[in-house]
């Protein structure tokens, strides 16, 4: 049977450290309490002794996540350790995570010690550790550019103390796959005591290589493995939990381990943290990048159209992506076009398809993105002449230190006046909700832009938005003088689009529609 590998989610601790990545106590709450949700078996809450907001964000995590183990970062100094035993008091499992670094480069330029001094100093840490808790990690930091005798002599040491878990970090990221691999088969060959305590890979992507190192730590014998949410970290980052996770998923006969993590729960804690930090992975991020499960070029779209193992070795459904997506640009091809079409309402036969598509490639060569209502456009000439069902008569926000209100009255289709109120994160945001609570519609904003058309204090202000209303791509665009009320008004341009597509929809639907006509 796989070995079970303990995840060790460091997001909150080192995953923070790297610019803009920073986190309140409470927006850490928040994150252990999905990480929770998620599976993972330890969560690295903070570094108590760097601030009084950190140790007070890990007393927060202590006392509220009572499943997972709970981790309190320490440099081989008594203050911090017993700062870290402070800030874990109310956790129900709790550790204490010590590191100093072990290479002479570190030694002598940073901690400006010998050897022999850094010995003592593992020595007393993990005693003092020990009497505070039993569950007591050690890292050696800079561990891949170690000596390795010294290494090796440290790991004994700290093993003989009483730490339950060694951390041979690759800090630096400097390290290759079969370099880290040999390392650690090397410890456990060299230090015997080392087969009872978990060995932990710790890696960073300097060169691009955290999860791979990590992959074949795991097949060295390591127990853990140390990672973050999208990556996240110092410099360019950590080994990301995603990948880690889904790299087992996907190959277990290559990778065989086993853990607790709950894949479906890996997108949503994704988004949680980059609406908490504001720092969104690349899109082309594996496993939780927005290109992820998106498809443009035309053989692919082909293929996926036919058998959606052609083209993708993970269902977006098992990490909660939701799903695919078939993305019309200009490397798409016919498949795709007549698809998206027949989504709409149409079915256009080969010959009309040829035309469109001939539109629709010199479209897409002068247009990055390709909404629903460009497809209309090209086969209605007239469709951004759409009539305005939907008016705004009034529209008032309250906004200010607590949750922003609007109320809105607008006429629309079938009925002569509707008054709605809604609550949102700010004005823009709680406008559009009052106003799609009273047309009725869902209405997901996918891009907003604002401009400023006039100069000065009284400036006109144009907002352009691009929308998704009951499935459909549409844009709006609204201006005044109130850029919320101009927010507004570009929503209700995009519903006057809506309203119009469904009638030639349904016009298509209910009757011989002739083409080109």
């Amino acid at each position: 049977m796989a070995p079970d590998v303990i995840i060790f989610d460091t997001t909150l601790r080192d995953g923070e450290q790297a610019p803009g990545n920073a986190m309140s106590p409470e927006a850490k709450l928040r994150l252990a309490r999905q990480l929770d949700a998620l599976g993972v078996d330890v969560i690295e809450a903070g570094f108590p002794a760097a601030s009084p907001g950190d140790l007070l964000a890990v007393q927060q995590v202590g006392e509220a996540v009572r499943r997972p183990v709970i981790a309190a970062l320490a440099r081989c100094h008594d203050r911090d350790i017993d700062l870290a035993a402070e800030a874990l008091q109310s956790a129900q499992r709790k550790r204490i995570h010590i590191v100093i670094a072990t290479s002479d480069l570190h030694l002598e330029a940073k901690l400006r010690i010998d050897r022999a001094t850094c010995l003592e100093r593992v020595r007393s840490a993990v005693r003092r550790a020990r009497v505070h808790t039993a569950d007591v990690e050690f890292s050696a930091e800079d561990a891949t550019r170690s000596d390795l005798d010294f290494l090796c002599q440290v790991v004994a040491l700290a093993v003989a103390e009483g730490a339950t878990t060694i951390n041979l970090p690759d800090t630096v990221g400097y390290t290759t796959p079969a370099e880290y691999a040999a390392l650690f088969r090397t410890v456990r060959e060299r230090v015997p005591e080392s087969e009872t305590v978990v060995l932990s890979a710790h890696c960073h992507d300097d060169l691009g290589l955290a999860v791979a190192n990590s992959l074949a730590a795991i097949e060295a014998g390591a127990g853990q493995v140390e990672c973050t949410i999208n990556g996240i970290g110092e410099r360019a980052g950590n080994a990301a939990l995603e990948e880690i996770v889904m790299a087992g998923r996907t190959r277990p006969q290559v990778l065989a381990f086993r853990c607790g993590v709950n894949a479906r729960e890996i997108v949503r804690t994704s988004r949680l943290l980059s609406h908490e930090t504001g720092v969104f992975p690349q899109p082309n991020k594996a496993i939780v990048g927005r290109n992820a499960f998106a498809h443009e070029a035309g053989i692919h779209q082909h293929g996926m159209l036919q058998n959606v193992l052609t083209y993708e070795i993970i269902s977006p459904e098992t990490v909660g992506a939701g799903g695919s997506s078939i993305v019309l640009g200009k490397h798409s091809g016919r498949h795709a076009l007549e698809r998206r079409y027949r989504e709409l309402g149409y079915e256009p036969d080969a010959g009309t398809l040829e035309q469109l598509y001939q539109a629709f490639t010199a479209l897409a060569d002068r247009k990055r993105q390709i909404l629903d209502e460009d497809l209309l456009t090209l086969l209605h000439e007239g469709f951004h002449r759409a009539p305005e069902v939907y008016t705004l008569t009034y529209l008032r926000v309250s906004c200010g230190t607590e949750t922003a209100s609007a109320e809105v009255r607008m006429a629309g289709p079938g009925f002569r006046e509707r008054t709605a109120t809604a609550s949102g994160n700010g004005p823009i945001a709680a406008a559009f909700a009052a106003v799609g609570e009273a047309a009725g519609r869902t209405i997901e904003v996918i891009d907003l832009s604002v401009q400023s058309v006039t100069p000065g204090r009284d400036s006109l202000g144009r907002v352009l938005l691009q929308v998704r209303i009951d499935g459909k791509s549409l844009s709006g665009h609204g201006a005044s003088t109130d850029i919320v009320e101009a927010g507004a008004r570009a929503l209700v341009h995009a519903l006057n689009k809506i309203d119009h597509a469904d009638g030639l929809e349904t016009a298509a639907l209910s009757s011989s529609y002739y083409w080109g006509v």
